[in-house]
């Protein structure tokens, strides 16, 4: 049973646990590095590695995308992004890069995205993105799924993400027609991936939708201000195996129907990646690493999708920092530095390689001690 402490009188808190309270624990059996495999599969799309860019415009053009799919991962382009507002965003996010610590930062990020979404665009992007070869990926919020999907379609992705703060399968309106992801889901022949969910009851309802894909997690980091704005923060360890554990019953209840999580928050390093896929993790999304990549549209300044949010934005502007080098560098080294920002997937594997296991679905099963 899970831990549940009282608060107060007549109201408890269950208790929950961040990647930050946890490690991992070796087995008796180690593994040579190079026999172990950071692959694995969405669908009928397969990766080398378990990295999906988060659909920020701080790191994700389609250039960047191309260049993360490249690399192994999944590149994912936000449709609702200056990429699809602008025929050439270029000198937009060059001067968001320059405004510095300018605490007119949130206001100018608002001002940029009231420019709107053109559908000429997204074909536009989209095909820039199959050009590229690869998968072909791009998200779109649970309120625009309607609106924009024909366009979407219409342009040929491989893989639609939907991707709000919280996505749950069951949302309530009084004054619009909701999105019914099971019915919207079920009309489509390609893989969907949704989220974000917090918790074992939403990861289970998202799944009955047939999605192939759950994101776990807000994309909580330093720079999220989502608790103290909506006062919702996320422990990710616990959230990771709560979803896990959402899927092994999913599994019994369909018969082996098995639906990838994606952890996103709190994922610095290649130590947090590493707990993370060992929670139950099948891949994590990058967001904030990845924006200090020399291909970071960007330069290094970086915010949450949710940041330009006209009315209640939920994510601080972070100024352009130094750049680490190539997306190829942060992603697979050298590294110079011993803090495991830098080699993130080479960090990955020696960690499995460490505890004996050749695969990330092997991993998954390693032990996990609370050191916190």
């Amino acid at each position: 049973m899970r831990d549940v402490v009282e608060i107060g009188l007549g109201k408890t808190a269950q208790r929950g646990y961040h990647l930050d309270d946890i490690a991992i624990v070796p087995s008796r059996r180690t593994r040579d590095v190079d026999d172990v495999s950071t692959g694995w599969q969405l669908d009928a799309y397969q990766f080398g590695i378990p990295c999906v860019g988060h659909p920020s415009d701080a790191t994700m053009s389609p250039a960047s995308a191309v260049r993360l799919g490249q690399l192994g991962g999944l590149g994912v382009l936000n449709v609702e992004g200056l990429w699809t507002r602008y025929e050439n965003p270029t000198k937009v996010l060059e001067e968001l890069a320059g405004l510095g610590e300018d605490a007119r930062a949130t206001k100018r990020l608002q001002e940029v995205y009231t420019e709107p979404i053109r559908p000429d665009l997204i074909t536009e992007r989209v095909r820039e993105l199959r050009e590229g070869g690869g998968t072909v990926a791009v998200r779109v919020s649970p309120q625009h799924t309607l609106a924009l999907a024909p366009v979407i379609l219409d342009a040929g992705v491989d893989i639609l993400v939907i991707q709000g703060t919280i996505v749950s399968a069951e949302h309530v309106s009084t004054t619009d027609e909701p999105l019914n992801l099971k019915e919207f889901i079920a009309d489509l022949d390609l893989p969907v991936i949704v989220g974000g969910c917090t918790d074992y009851k939403t990861a289970l309802h998202l799944m009955r939708t047939g999605a192939a894909g759950v994101i776990i997690g807000i994309g909580g980091d330093e720079w999220s201000t989502t608790e103290s704005v909506l006062g919702i923060r996320v422990p990710m360890a616990t959230a990771i195996a709560d979803a896990a554990a959402a899927r092994r019953d999913y599994l019994d209840e369909t018969g082996g129907r098995y639906v990838h999580l994606i952890a996103d928050g709190d994922i610095r390093t290649s130590g947090d990646i590493a707990k993370a896929l060992g929670c139950g993790a099948d891949a994590v999304m990058l967001g904030e690493p990845l924006s200090l990549c020399e291909e970071a549209p960007a330069g290094g300044a970086w915010w949450h999708s949710a940041a330009s949010h006209p009315s209640l934005p939920r994510g601080a502007f972070e100024a352009a920092g130094d750049s680490i080098g190539s997306m190829e560098r942060l992603l697979f080294g050298p590294a110079d530095e011993p803090d495991g920002q830098l080699n993130l997937f080479g960090g990955l594997r020696r960690a499995m390689a460490k505890c004996g296991y050749r695969d990330l679905k092997e991993f998954q099963k390693v032990g996990l001690v609370l050191d916190r």
